[in-house]
């Protein structure tokens, strides 16, 4: 992505579908330690009842845990600092991984993960650390996960397709999905 393409959410709230990314730029460590703008990732989706239609964002957040918010509450929150990119799949893999996504609400968030994950960013750690490049110990049940992770492990397991192969998702960070080819950038939110 090099330019952004600003939209206004009430405008294209329509051209969102589930199982979409959503790409923070809030600043901080995470972006910089990972190479990106990016600092949190989310999963979009529709929730429909009572006869009204509502935009979601999907998330694992810190002091929060598994959470299924408003798009809308999310871009007043931070105009300017969401984008979209859009999966290539098929219709029914998006349902899918927003289905697994979903399935994660109330889910505790993995401040371990986290720690782990920023600490071999440190200098030297890399030289003694070595890769983990397998997803199988996520298939052995129930783990904390952070926000990167929860996406990852949503499209892998409830799509069939891993954005970052050759990356546990235990490591995946915004950036890793931000570079992923399975995305394309869309837009960026504005109220």
């Amino acid at each position: 992505m090099n330019e952004l393409s600003t939209k206004r959410f009430w405008e294209v709230r329509h051209q969102i579908f589930n199982g979409d990314l959503l790409l923070f730029r809030n600043g901080g460590l995470i972006p910089v330690a990972g190479r990106s703008v990016y600092s949190h990732a989310a999963m979009a989706g529709w929730w429909v009842g009572g006869g009204v239609d509502h935009l979601m964002c999907l998330e694992l957040r810190e002091l929060r845990g598994g959470r299924a918010v408003t798009l809308i509450s999310q871009v007043m929150r931070f105009p300017g600092r969401i984008d979209v990119y859009r999966p290539n799949l098929t219709a029914d893999q998006r349902e899918k991984a927003f289905a697994a996504m979903r399935g994660k609400a109330g889910h505790d968030y993995n401040y371990w993960g986290l720690i782990s994950t920023a600490c071999l960013h440190l200098p030297g750690i890399r030289f003694f650390a070595k890769p983990d490049l397998s997803d199988l110990d996520i298939l052995r049940g129930r783990h904390p996960e952070y926000c990167s992770q929860a996406v990852a492990s949503a499209y892998r397991l409830g799509a069939g397709v891993d954005p970052v192969p050759n990356l546990n998702d235990r490591l995946t960070e915004p950036a890793d999905l931000a570079r992923s080819s399975l995305f394309s950038y869309l837009m960026t939110l504005v109220p």
